[in-house]
């Protein structure tokens, strides 16, 4: 069991961190151990919900990338792995990463590698981080290896905001057109209902038909929010079934444009990371299987699988 723990320092420093134990008490006498005073020690699933809410809590890729190139730079420039954690646990402002880093600290005194402890936090290493961490370690080159990583992690950023800031204008187009037919359900039709009232005339059937949906829409708008939120919900879960998953992102593919630019960011996932892989002394088969993982897409995932396994 993961517990979070605050313990001072016999010069009255404060530290947090996570460190594996099966009770508080065990957790309380490790930390003694190492010559610390526990404060508070509590169960890591306390906050998880943070973790979920944007902004708090979480382990950007932004965060992750600024570690990575800062700890290259310190193994380059000749300081030891700990004391390089160790510098950076009190320069880094995420509290998630710097609890974090207390915890892989703890890990690498007892005498882990870096690999071993990372593992463990598979919401912030992915499992490709820790496979190129694991092959630096076993080669020798790991500060080699943390230089191409941070290279790699800002090309995937850089990647991101590009395919973000191509998808933003037909965003904000959508949600246009939904805030103008809102606009024109709820406030202008009804108005002009009133007027035709008025005027006693006989009013085309689209016409009719136009004012009745809004009428509709008006009196049951509550049902058709929950209807809404029903199918979003099941849709969802649906779609983190494997076989949900794989016809989602089947027909993504399929999509006019937006298929291209998938298609495109998947190819360059897989293609950058199988190199990073192969580039560090990985076997072609195990890089396929790993890098397989970072595509994002069942149907690629599930091919290159295939390519792996012949």
């Amino acid at each position: 069991m993961r517990l979070r723990y605050k313990a001072a320092t016999p010069e009255g420093k404060k530290l947090r961190g996570f460190v594996e134990a099966k009770e508080t008490k065990d957790a309380a006498n490790y930390l003694r151990q190492k010559g610390l005073v526990p404060i508070e020690i509590s169960k890591e699933q306390d906050y998880d919900i943070l973790k979920k809410l944007p902004g708090l809590g979480g382990v950007k890729a932004k965060d992750l990338v600024i570690f990575t190139r800062q700890l290259s730079s310190m193994l380059t420039s000749g300081l030891t792995l700990l004391k390089s954690l160790e510098i950076l646990k009190d320069q880094i402002s995420n509290k998630v990463l710097q609890e974090t880093l207390g915890g892989i600290i703890l890990d690498i005194e007892e005498g882990k590698s870096f690999s071993e402890s990372i593992i463990k936090y598979p919401e912030i290493f992915p499992s490709i981080y820790v496979s190129l961490v694991k092959a630096g370690e076993s080669s020798g080159l790991l500060d080699k290896i943390f230089l191409r990583l941070a290279t790699n992690l800002e090309k995937q950023q850089k990647l991101k905001n590009k395919v973000k800031g191509a998808l933003m204008y037909p965003v904000i187009v959508i949600l246009l057109m939904v805030a103008v037919i809102f606009i024109l359900m709820f406030f202008v039709i009804p108005q002009l209902s009133g007027l035709y009232e008025s005027l006693d005339v006989e009013l085309p059937l689209a016409t009719r038909i136009v004012v009745g949906i809004s009428e509709a829409v008006i009196k049951i708008w509550p049902l058709i929010i929950g209807f809404v939120l029903i199918v979003t919900y099941a849709f969802r879960r649906w779609k983190k079934t494997p076989r949900g998953k794989e016809i989602y992102d089947k027909n993504l593919l399929k999509l006019p444009l937006f298929g291209k630019i998938v298609k495109q960011t998947v190819l360059t996932e897989f293609a950058r990371t199988f190199g990073l892989l192969v580039g560090t002394g990985t076997l072609i088969v195990d890089a396929l299987s790993q890098s397989a993982g970072v595509t994002g897409n069942a149907l690629y995932e599930k091919s290159i699988l295939d390519i792996a396994k012949r």
